[in-house]
């Protein structure tokens, strides 16, 4: 892998290469990329999507490598870590106090308002002592209400130039080090924002590695979604009401409730046509926003609080101004041309929030290819990138063209046919396996003889199975589910029948709840999303992971059955290309929690019968692991009682 990305950093060439875990990727990817940064005289920046991954390369893995290669390349190289804005303290607001703008949670909830005080006396108090100001270090952490009294966003900021305290500032201080630093490690997030937002916030680079590739995709969608509210458009009414005229800034509010009758009137979901009252309050919205800008007029010298506030209206109203004609556009086009999926979401019931409008790209491979690999030298990697045995299902979504078949194991990367499109990004791919024996490390479990899933639940018989397997294992279970509705109520279910403590996300934060599960082996942890890909317990407290269902997206999901539909209408196979491509990424990223380190052993069960019986079966199971694969339930739990056994 050391030796492709080499070729890639030397060639120019896009490479992708698929390293299991304990591979030593990060090693792989980390010599050539510092070797590169400090003999061409250049940045080489990495990026990757979890903050545990971030902290393992700054904290161990290039402390560790700078000073091995120290002799080598003549000096120490140096690193830094980046990350967004709003992810650093800032002194000005700290020392000036958020706008009065009440969270919609908290409005009558005098018992919210007062714990947000002790969290931001708390933050203010923290201000004095972090040398960082980076909010990962804040430990234990803030709500995110409580942060955003005490950070701004890039758009908010006033600028080194004219902040008062801009000298002290810990997100300047961050890029000045990152601006020194051989190389960077940064977010996807913050990547996609350096290539999609048509602003520069990482250092000058030629080559960027993406660790956790797998994600990709799903961050730079993030990044490009934007949302209209009336919430939203009050905000920027009341921020700019005492620096215009007031008939102007009325505007605003009376479009702020146009907006709110009229998403009232109309269901959650996609949007297809837009209704003729949206359309008219986004048009009212729009022009609103565009008088209160005008209005505002060009930057002129004034004191630092009329800057901010200044600021701090501008930055709401060119959101809600530039969202709105995002909004209309999306509709200019006819439906097959159509950039943009728009969709009505709504979670009042569970959060107190509002109808809210949301768009999204349809497919972001076109930017990738244009602002990411038109642009620069970029290497992809992950445990999981080859999904029903092939790199050009994540290519495709990456604007890659299809390539050859990768190589397996040792060698150099393989050499594809020439594209179609001279136009077209080269790249090359690599598969280098995993030090894991997989077929006799672990078992598949494929549940044949249970009922597909049904829409109410988990079926009884699913509760069964479940306790059984747990039974067998003496506890050592990760339950990944669904939703969390099945979550919790097999984690009920089992409370009742067995003696193993059951734990359940959000009884208490993640991160602690997967320490009480790998310091106590007879526990069970159930959760769903997060503890799909965020969890790394090696040895004897993991020992069965039960999936169970294939996690294909809601049917009812905007944007997912968008996607499917814009394949379809190409004559392609939206469900294999968009639903199945997702779960297939999901059940890897499952299958992966298993094995952790050489000595572990298990099994992976997965309860939905559809994975062994219906026809896109063969494409997901070809995206998992190779374990050994059985249907049998009495091989399985004498497998798993031989291993609770030997670990007692």
């Amino acid at each position: 892998m050391a030796e492709a990305v080499e070729r890639s950093i030397r060639t120019g060439e896009h490479l992708a290469v698929q390293a299991g875990t304990g591979t030593g990727k990060s090693l792989a990817y980390l010599v050539p990329a510092l070797r590169h940064a400090v003999v061409a005289d250049t940045t080489v920046v990495i990026s990757t999507a979890t903050i545990a991954l971030q902290r393992q390369l700054v904290d161990r893995d290039l402390p560790r490598l700078a000073k091995a290669l120290k002799t080598e390349l003549g000096r120490e190289p140096k690193f830094a870590i980046l990350k967004g804005r709003r992810n650093y303290l800032c002194m000005h607001r700290v020392h000036t106090g958020a706008p009065d703008e009440p969270d919609e949670a908290t409005l009558f909830d005098p018992f919210a308002i007062s714990a947000l005080g002790r969290q931001v006396t708390r933050l203010n108090e923290w201000s004095s002592e972090t040398e960082t100001g980076d909010r990962d270090e804040l430990v234990p952490g803030v709500t995110d209400q409580a942060w955003r009294q005490v950070s701004v966003t890039a758009k908010e900021c006033l600028g080194v130039s004219k902040c008062p305290v801009g000298t002290d500032c810990f997100a300047e201080k961050a890029r000045a080090e990152a601006g020194r630093a051989d190389v960077v490690v940064t977010n996807h997030a913050m990547l996609a924002i350096d290539a999609l937002e048509g602003y520069q916030v990482l250092p000058d680079h030629d080559v960027v590695v993406i660790d956790e590739a797998h994600d990709l995709v799903d961050r730079v969608t993030s990044v490009a979604t934007e949302e209209l509210s009336a919430a939203g458009i009050s905000v920027a009414a009341r921020r700019c009401g005492r620096l215009i005229d007031q008939d102007v800034a009325d505007r605003m509010a009376e479009a702020s409730d146009g907006i709110s009758l009229v998403l009232d009137e109309l269901p959650t979901g996609r949007l297809d046509e837009l209704p003729r009252p949206l359309s008219g309050a986004l048009a009212a919205t729009r022009d609103a926003a565009h008088a209160c800008i005008t209005a505002l007029g060009p930057e002129r010298k004034e004191d630092p609080d009329g800057a901010t506030a200044r600021k701090l209206a501008m930055s709401q109203l060119n959101e809600v101004h530039d969202t709105a004609v995002r909004l209309l556009d999306a509709f200019s086009e006819d439906t097959a041309n159509r950039r943009d999926v728009v969709w009505i979401t709504s979670d009042f019931a569970d959060r107190g929030r509002p109808p809210t409008l949301m768009v999204a790209p349809l497919g972001v491979g076109g930017l990738l290819r244009e602002r990411l690999f038109g642009q620069r030298t970029t290497v992809l990697t992950s445990a999981t990138l080859t999904l029903g045995g092939t790199f050009d299902t994540l290519a495709r979504q990456w604007g890659l063209p299809a390539a050859a078949p990768a190589q397996k194991a040792e060698g150099t990367a393989t050499d594809k046919e020439p594209p179609s499109d001279s136009s077209a990004p080269k790249w090359s791919s690599l598969d280098v396996g995993s030090p894991f024996e997989h077929g006799r490390s672990g078992i598949l479990y494929l549940a044949k003889h249970l009922p597909p899933p049904g829409r109410d639940g988990l079926n009884p018989s699913y509760v069964d199975e479940l306790e059984e397997l747990v039974n067998a294992a003496g506890g050592r279970t990760l339950g990944l589910f669904s939703s969390m509705r099945a979550a919790k109520q097999a984690s009920e279910a089992l409370r009742q029948r067995v003696t193993y403590p059951v734990l359940c996300q959000g009884d208490d934060s993640t991160s602690l709840l997967v320490q009480k599960f790998a310091d106590d082996p007879r526990s069970c942890l159930f959760g769903t999303l997060s503890l799909w890909q965020g969890v790394d317990v090696p040895g004897s407290s993991l020992q069965l992971v039960v999936m169970d269902r294939i996690p294909f997206p809601r049917p009812d999901d905007p944007l997912a059955s968008a996607r499917q539909r814009a394949v379809e209408a190409r004559g392609g196979n939206g469900f294999l290309t968009v639903a199945a491509t997702h779960a297939a990424l999901l059940l890897a990223q499952g299958a992966g929690r298993l094995l952790r380190s050489l000595s572990d052993k298990g099994v992976v069960a997965i309860l939905d019968s559809r994975l062994a019986t219906a026809r896109y079966g063969g494409f997901l199971r070809a995206s998992l692991p190779p374990f050994w694969t059985t249907s049998n339930p009495d091989v399985v739990r004498a497998a798993l009682k031989r291993l609770d056994e030997s670990a007692t």
